[in-house]
This record gives C-alpha cells, structure tokens and sequence, in this order.
C-alpha cells in the first residue's frame, strides 16, 4: 500500500498545512522534537488517525496479509505485542465469522470490540497458559507477534533481546497452532535471526522475509511471515 502527500495550488507553492513544524519546547530534548516531527508528517500516522487505527503498524499487517493471505474467516488468533492494538484492530476486519481473536501485551489496552484483552508479560511462566484457556480447544491458527522489548542504546544487546522475545514468540507457536496455521513476527537485522529461521524451516512450508512499504526504510525491522505449519 503506497500513501503519499502531494501539494496543491498553483505555481507549485507547498501548502503549509502539508508540512507541520514542531517548536523545540523549552526541556524537549532536540532527539523527542525530531521524533514527534516525523510523527506528525508521516502519511501512515495521518491516515491512521483518518481511519480510526491504533497506530501505523495497522498498515504494516495489513500490507503482510495483502501478500500472503494468513488471515482468513473462522479462525482463532494470537496477538503478541499487541499496544496499542492496531494489528488487532486489523485481524478483527479481516477474521469473519465465528473468529476468536486474544490480545496480550505488559501495557494496558484500551477495549477492541470482538478482542479479549490480557494484561501481562509474555515471558511470564502462566502467559502461555493463560492465552490458551482463551482459545477454542487451546490451539491457534495464527500467531502474529509484534513484541520488542526496551531499548537500552547498546544496538548488540538490544539486537540479543529482540531476539529472545521472538525466540519465545516462536516456540510458543510452535506449541500451539494447528496443522497449517501461520506464524508472523517482527525481527530485526543483525544476524542471529538466522538460526530462527532456520529452526522455523523445519516446522513450516514456507518461511520468508518480507518488508512492507509502512515500515520506515530507515528501520531495521524485517518481518518473517511462516505459513502452512507442520504439526
């Protein structure tokens, strides 16, 4: 999904209103002003807002289910990660028919109408316990995690945390989808993912790497998308 902002009026002058400055406020840090800027000029944040979405990683689910058609009517669905609820929001829309759809994240989540919202951290032992009794007969058929834990500005020991959380996410579909269901999860670039991969190869059809166009280029988020599991 491609969403870009053109000018209008005559002589090519910007519209104004196109293009929001933020003041750098007395006490703002000059790395909070240029994050709320971006924020503010980013047509996926825009459109977010115009469609009544959580946040813009709605369009990154979305854009990943375009290419390959994981969400499907009457199935049951895990959401990792899920604040503030825009890949949930998204699964409700695309999950017709009798779906369950189970959200968890350590921060709180306002109400999605046909989403059950669990409060609490994934790596906690009771989590997958917890999430199960909420599904029919215990088992999923996607798993979509958006889990990333907090930065602490080492990119090595964040890229090794990262990894943990989607380790985690992996085994922990691995234990509950059923046969042919699709696991999504964000990763990120730096090397040790190749062994998930790897190890998500054995238990899946299909395994890819893909990133859509509502993930900042200048992320080093990916997202791997693995469908047709083997039970």
């Amino acid at each position: 999904m491609s969403v870009t902002g053109k000018s209008s009026g005559g002589g090519g002058r910007k519209n104004p209103r196109l293009h929001q400055k933020v003041k750098t406020a007395r006490g703002r840090k000059g790395g909070s002003t240029k994050w709320l800027q971006r924020q503010l000029n980013d047509p996926y944040v825009q459109k977010a807002r115009a469609l009544g979405y959580r946040s813009r990683a709605a369009f990154k689910i979305s854009e990943l289910d375009d290419k390959f058609k994981f969400f499907k009517n009457d199935m049951a669905v895990v959401d990792l990660g899920a604040a503030p609820g825009g890949w949930s929001q998204i699964a409700v829309e695309r999950c017709k028919g009798k779906s369950t759809v189970v959200a968890l994240d350590i921060l709180q989540i306002d109400a999605i109408e046909g989403v059950t919202m669990l409060e609490m951290d994934f790596m906690d032992d009771d989590a997958p316990e917890k999430l199960c009794s909420h599904l029919p007969d215990g088992k999923a058929d996607l798993v979509i995690s958006d889990i990333a834990p907090n930065t602490s500005g080492n990119p090595s020991v964040d890229h090794l945390r990262i990894m943990g959380f989607v380790e985690a996410a992996a085994e922990f579909a691995c234990d509950i989808l059923k046969p042919k269901g699709s696991f999504v999860c964000k990763v990120w670039q730096g090397g040790a993912e190749r062994e998930t991969l790897q190890a998500l190869q054995k238990r899946f059809t299909k395994v890819r790497h893909a990133k859509p166009a509502a993930s900042r280029k200048d992320s080093a988020e990916t997202f791997l998308v693995a469908t047709g599991f083997k039970s």
